[in-house]
């Protein structure tokens, strides 16, 4: 499973999560030259990549997401993380659905976290 942290994913998580697993294969926008890219080209990205997102963007990626649904375009999975969780539980969760989920599993679908 593969993650992308979307722009303005909080920093703190990722590192939590890589001290955690160090083998887990994320990474975030700004790495991967989207800085500044509106919704529907992360998604893109996202899906030719075969990443799951991870966000705090609950207003528009949600809606982005559930589009490219509508269209069959593929879409590996949307992972919304509200901003006043606990990091230790954020990353907690993340790992749960890492070590609980199959490859593909979670195409088309939005978690809401923490669980």
């Amino acid at each position: 499973m593969k993650f992308l942290a979307d722009e303005n994913f909080d920093n703190t998580i990722v590192r939590g999560l890589l001290r955690r697993q160090p083998d887990i294969d994320i990474v975030r926008v700004q790495d991967v030259g989207l800085s500044g890219e509106d919704d529907p080209t992360v998604l893109e990205w996202a899906a030719q990549e075969d990443r799951i997102l991870l966000t705090h963007d609950v207003a528009t990626i949600t809606r982005y997401a559930y589009e490219r649904i509508a269209e069959s375009k593929p879409m590996p999975g949307v992972i919304e993380v509200t901003t006043d969780a606990a990091i230790g539980k954020i990353i907690e969760d993340i790992l749960i659905l890492l070590s609980c989920s199959h490859d593909g599993e979670l195409e088309g679908q939005i978690y809401y976290l923490p669980l």
